[in-house]
């Protein structure tokens, strides 16, 4: 009895067995004519160690083709390579417009063209066009990468960028590409002869325009005032109450506020080391950082801080001192 179960019981196993081989192999012919068969990762057979089990299918699709960028703001906060495209000078253009159009500096344009005059771009003149601001720096004996980043209020990483340098090593008498900067360290005056009494100041052929005409009612140098006497370090124009005040000269503006002297107060970078201040406005225009063309209208003028009436105070700096208004604006 005991070898007939023993005999039986094989028998009904391999008959579960087989029935069991016969409904997977029916399965997979149905599903085989329906187009449904099942994909198995080989990657996962092979982690379980050979035992399939069905996954569900996954598509990868890569940034590239799925038109997924990297966002705006953090590409342009990466330093980049220095790259230029070029521009033919057209009729009846002027420096600064050509700046505003592709949203650089004038210094920028001066530095990387070596232009001499500001005032007069030949017709037909190819430019360079840079794809950033920056100033071209010749480098001199002793020079390092952070004494020049220091000098021009520069960073480091980004002059590396700028001029693909794999090192700190740089060679003298070479020229570096200063991202950011903003006036020239390598200048190339030309002196303008100003009829007498004016001195002869050097301004590079740039001229300033009047930001606003009317009486002068100060000039420049020491004087008694109401509030006391010393400097003064501008020209007051007298001009009614909400006439337009226009810059000087095309560049960015550097400040914008309130002074106890100054009133609300307007601060334009120029070229080659020059700014302007303009004073006593009743309102400010100008935003700060903006780049502002000749005659853009910054201001109006006002009575605000230290003054006896409407007028505007008009400043020129050069390298960071008070010069004559009077010598470098035009008749």
């Amino acid at each position: 009895m005991l070898v007939v179960f023993r005999k039986f019981a094989v028998t009904k196993a391999n008959v579960k067995v087989l029935a069991a081989l016969l409904i997977l192999f029916f399965t997979f012919l149905i599903l085989a004519a329906q187009g449904k068969g099942s994909k198995v990762d080989s990657n996962l057979v092979e982690s379980m160690g050979g035992r399939e089990s069905a996954v569900e299918e996954v598509e990868l699709v890569a940034l590239e083709t799925s038109g997924v960028l990297e966002p705006e703001d953090l590409t342009q906060s990466q330093p980049r390579m220095l790259l230029f495209s070029s521009y033919t000078v057209q009729k009846g253009e002027v420096l600064g417009e050509i700046a505003k159009k592709f949203g650089l500096s004038i210094s920028t344009l001066v530095s990387v063209n070596d232009i001499k005059n500001t005032r007069t771009v030949p017709v037909g003149k190819v430019l360079r066009i840079p794809n950033q601001d920056g100033v071209f720096y010749k480098i001199k004996t002793g020079d390092t990468l952070g004494i020049i980043a220091e000098k021009h209020k520069a960073n480091v990483s980004e002059i590396q960028a700028s001029n693909e340098l794999f090192s700190d090593k740089i060679n003298p008498n070479s020229s570096l590409f200063i991202p950011g900067a903003s006036t020239p360290w390598e200048e190339a005056p030309v002196i303008v002869a100003v009829s007498a009494p004016r001195p002869q100041v050097i301004v590079s052929g740039n001229i300033f325009d009047w930001p606003v005409r009317g009486r002068i009612t100060s000039g420049y140098g020491y004087r008694r005032s109401p509030f006391g006497r010393g400097l003064h370090d501008g020209l007051d124009i007298g001009a009614p109450k909400g006439t337009p005040v226009r810059a000087a000269m095309a560049g960015r503006v550097e400040s914008v506020g309130y002074d106890n002297v100054y009133g609300n107060f307007v601060i334009i970078r120029h070229t080659e080391g020059y700014k302007t201040l303009y004073g006593h406005l009743d309102s400010c225009e100008a935003m700060s950082g903006a780049y502002v063309d000749i005659d853009s209208v910054i201001g109006y003028v006002g009575n605000t801080g230290q003054s006896t009436g409407p007028h505007l105070h008009f400043t020129v700096y050069k390298d960071g001192s008070s010069v004559n208004p009077r010598a470098v604006l035009k008749p």
